[in-house]
């Protein structure tokens, strides 16, 4: 499959928006990109405009995601774009809105430090077809 991966660096924008559903776990979540350049005419750098992506994480990612992330925190999102094209609104006027279906996620380690903590996963108990271990 051809998708497009992209890999930002910016801020958290919003709360983490988690919710467990049929499938697993979702959160998602506002990031806010700014690019900086050197403005050679002012001698200093400056912003550029920002970008907003809305960040979605599914499953083990999202669980982690809600219990690590606030708001202003420097990120690195790594993940597949997708861009939505949403229908002409009542003035006709047409929007586009970029997502990130995020792969992985993790804070900004040139902006500050983390303390990583490994989630441990329990045993999964046996099921009624399945056969025990014999020893």
């Amino acid at each position: 499959m051809n998708d497009t991966q992209v890999t930002l660096v910016g801020h958290v924008a919003t709360a983490v928006d988690y919710k467990e559903t049929p499938n697993g776990a979702a959160a998602r979540f506002r990031f806010a990109v700014t690019p900086r350049y050197f403005d050679r005419r002012k001698d200093a750098w400056a912003d550029g405009t920002t970008s907003f992506y809305t960040v979605w994480a599914r499953r083990t990612l999202a669980v982690n995601l809600a219990g690590s992330v606030s708001v202003g925190e420097p990120l690195v999102v790594h993940g597949r774009l997708r861009v939505r094209d949403d229908p002409p609104d009542g003035d006709g006027n047409r929007w586009f809105s970029a997502d990130i279906e995020a792969t992985a996620i993790g804070h900004d380690l040139n902006r500050g430090t983390a303390a990583f903590r490994r989630i441990v996963k329990a045993d999964v108990p046996l099921m009624g077809n399945q056969r025990a271990p014999v020893g």
